[in-house]
């Protein structure tokens, strides 16, 4: 099946209108399909922070349209007089979600064509922010060539949280790979984890795979090693907020877990991210900061409180899965295979 075939690609979570931006409500899915308008910046940072948008790529080029929406209204000679005075405003964007890297990179990139700007300076930072997204779709569309030729005709995979069109520009990172391999009759079972406590696997991913015409399997996150065990699948394929210089990767919460168990059971495990995703400058998984949200969030579900009173609970959003338990990088500037420092600078710091 041809990719560019939209049967497997159809959702577009981001949408620019101009004045202002709309983003598909992830909160609301899968029974509700709602598109959350934003009119300034502030509004985006709201969106990014009480997760109506997610997904690192996603997050990032949404940051970028709120840099955009920050400018629009601001009189000012150039761009670095624009800079100057929405300044807090990208400083809160910036500060909305702590661990993805995409959002820092994407705010970096804005504020440095802002600052290289003259008069007509709205007018190139939103051709930026254009420009940010469609690099993204590009990128996923060659990761998930690259990675779906690695995996052999008739395979089972698994996936953990969301990393297709809702995290993204569009297509997706691992969803992206295995959305490329099943059309390419790669792949012939998606299994997909819950994704405990907010349910991206259930709620997005089993969803997103469905509107596209790929049946999957939804199974707790807790029934991912024996699954495993039963020879069902043969790749764990996930995505990335933050990959550290030496190949160690944060990604959702459970991850981690699952590589130890992918390891053991001689499953292999492909991260897929963009080059944007690369942090060369965090040498380490101990260096990133992992988010920790509400105790909220695992003491109630659907409202309803499903913890007695009084107990207490740690929330942490992400772990870190070290590089020795990765196989394969694919990033749309090609695959690092046993990620270390060296081949991961051997990929990132070409001239």
């Amino acid at each position: 099946m041809d990719l560019d075939d939209n049967r497997h690609d159809r959702i577009r979570p981001i949408q620019w209108r101009g004045d202002h931006l709309l983003l598909l409500d992830q909160r609301r899915l899968p029974f509700e399909t709602v598109n959350l308008r934003c009119d300034n910046a502030t509004d985006v940072a709201k969106a990014i922070r009480e997760l109506a948008v997610r997904g690192a790529p996603a997050i990032g080029i949404s940051a970028a349209w709120g840099v955009v929406l920050a400018g629009q209204g601001v009189q000012a000679a150039n761009g670095v007089d624009a800079e100057r005075q929405i300044a807090p405003q990208l400083d809160a964007l910036n500060a909305s979600r702590p661990t993805a890297v995409n959002l820092m990179w994407a705010i970096r990139r804005m504020r440095e064509s802002l600052l290289a700007a003259g008069e007509d300076w709205l007018a190139l930072i939103t051709a930026e922010a254009g420009a940010i997204a469609r690099e993204d779709l590009a990128a996923n569309r060659r990761m998930g060539q690259l990675g779906a030729a690695l995996i052999a005709p008739g395979s089972g995979v698994l996936t953990h949280c969301n990393t297709g069109s809702l995290a993204t520009a569009g297509f997706g990172t691992a969803l992206g790979v295995i959305r490329a391999g099943v059309a390419e009759g790669r792949i012939a079972k998606v299994y997909a984890g819950e994704t405990r406590p907010w349910g991206q696997g259930a709620r997005l991913t089993a969803w997103e795979l469905q509107q596209d015409g790929i049946p999957p399997t939804l199974i707790a996150d807790s029934a991912a090693a024996h699954l495993m065990k039963t020879g069902a699948v043969q790749w764990l394929i996930v995505g990335a907020d933050r990959i550290c210089a030496n190949g160690d990767t944060a990604n959702k919460i459970g991850t981690y877990a699952h590589a130890i168990a992918a390891k053991h059971h001689g499953v292999k495990v492909m991260v897929v991210a963009p080059s944007s995703t690369v942090d060369l400058a965090t040498a380490h998984g101990d260096d990133i900061e992992i988010e920790l949200r509400e105790a909220r969030e695992l003491l109630f579900a659907g409202g309803q409180r499903v913890v007695a009173e009084g107990v207490a609970a740690w929330n942490p959003v992400f772990d870190v899965t070290p590089g020795s338990l990765i196989d394969v990088i694919v990033t749309e500037k090609g695959l690092i295979e046993q990620p270390d420092e060296a081949r991961m600078r051997a990929v990132f710091c070409r001239p």
